[in-house]
């Protein structure tokens, strides 16, 4: 059967004109197609009584679903619920409930609800509420022609609870078919072309489909498939593909690299801390992200200035006068320092050049010095990294620095090869 078809309509002067970045769309993109859902399109629509009105009919008629973000606050040019009555031809009516449950959450904070307030309570006579736990907008459903239409908050954090928890099983219990089984395989160090080139070999059963999702610096490989294949050719498939990604494979069933070092982590015993220096706590910031984290992760510097690689973690300024910031020998100066001075097992720097200034003929813009400190010794390595910006250099940088993590815990190569990467200098123990 056709695949249930969904659409979302953001609303806003600000989402529509730039603004602001509407991510609450990519994120809910994002999590319908893990769970097997897709969207079929969407709107943005502006501020405008009409235009919303006429956008809800339209989408009542081209769509099965409709998600409808914003609009649902206490001000004037708050106006999806009017749009949506307009819609039905129906008037709006004060939800008594709703004002209750706003008044009693001012009242437990001291506060009496401000009149304006109760705008929020007053929906189409056919609504279904749907609760909002962490905000004062409530959510509302009804049906409008071919279409089950949902209205939600567009404050990111109210939006995403209440899709997770109120409409997504929804969307699950009235999907007409069964919904696709996706398998990912996160892969970093290899273009999407390279991908492509290495699997287009693999013979997959009718109906599957393998595709590719860029987000720099990794790159996601999907495949897409139904229950009714023959599972001894699925089952092939998937060990052809993680056969072929080899030591490119970063994860294949995680959340991303935070959550695959976690789980490396917790299930060796170890411990780690972290030196970085261009990457300005950007990768602790990415472990910290995962709950449970502090079982391994215990420590992180931010020696961003040459004093401050002294001060906390002893090397010699002298050593830093010699072969500059952005050298294997400080790097892996930071290392020994950050696992010496945080008693881990193992800790891993990070000190380059990001840009746009900075470089020169021998140490251009890119150049990242990284090294993992072990009790073997240190694995370190000079990269000449891509350079597309500054934040971009960052984040590869960040990327190498777990993936370096990664393959020692693995048992792979630590230095390995990467396709639009060079390396320049490199060190391994004894």
């Amino acid at each position: 059967m056709d695949q249930l078809r969904i659409a979302m309509i953001s609303t806003g002067d600000e989402v529509l004109q730039g603004d602001i970045v509407d991510t609450n769309a990519a994120w809910l993109s994002q999590l319908l197609n893990d769970h097997g859902l897709q969207m079929s399109w969407r709107l943005t629509v502006a501020d405008d009584l009409e235009a919303l009105q006429q956008a809800f009919l339209y989408a009542s008629q081209h769509a099965e679903v409709v998600i409808v973000n914003g609009g649902l606050g206490p001000t004037t040019d708050d106006l999806s619920a009017e749009a949506a009555s307009l819609a039905l031809n129906e008037p709006l009516v004060e939800f008594v409930d709703w004002t209750r449950v706003m008044e009693s959450r001012y009242a437990q904070r001291g506060r009496v609800m401000p009149e304006s307030n109760r705008k929020q309570a007053m929906l189409p006579g056919c609504a279904q509420l749907i609760d909002n736990p962490v905000g004062s907008a409530c959510g509302f459903r009804f049906p409008l022609g071919s279409a089950e239409l949902f209205f939600t908050p567009g404050v990111p954090s109210e939006f995403k609870y209440m899709v997770e928890h109120f409409i997504l099983p929804v969307l699950q219990d009235i999907a007409r078919s069964e919904a696709p089984t996706i398998e990912r395989w996160l892969t970093f160090g290899l273009s999407e072309s390279k991908l492509s080139d290495a699997l287009n070999p693999i013979k997959l059963p009718a109906g599957a489909v393998l595709g590719y999702r860029s987000a720099m610096p990794s790159i996601e490989v999907k495949l897409k498939y139904t229950a009714g294949l023959p599972q001894p050719d699925i089952a092939s498939a998937k060990q052809q593909i993680t056969d072929l990604l080899g030591e490119n494979l970063f994860c294949h069933h995680n959340q991303g690299f935070a959550a695959e070092i976690q789980r490396l982590m917790l299930r060796h015993g170890k411990t780690l801390s972290l030196a970085e220096s261009c990457t300005g706590g950007m990768i602790a910031a990415q472990l910290v992200e995962q709950s449970g984290s502090s079982a391994y992760f215990l420590r992180g510097y931010v020696t961003y200035s040459n004093s401050a690689k002294s001060e906390d973690l002893g090397i010699p300024e002298a050593l830093i006068e010699q072969h500059g910031a952005v050298s294997l020998e400080v790097a892996e100066a930071m290392a020994k320092g950050a696992r010496k001075q945080a008693r881990t097992d193992f800790a891993v720097a990070v000190t380059g050049i990001a840009g746009p200034d900075g470089g020169s003929e021998q140490k251009p813009v890119g150049t990242v010095g990284f090294s993992l400190a072990t009790s073997q010794g240190c694995y370190s390595q000079m990269l000449r990294l891509p350079n597309r910006g500054r934040t971009l250099i960052r984040e590869i940088a960040a990327a190498m620095a777990l993936d370096m993590l990664r393959r020692f815990l693995n048992g792979e190569t630590v230095l390995g090869d990467y396709e639009f990467i060079q390396r320049v200098e490199e060190r391994r123990p004894g």
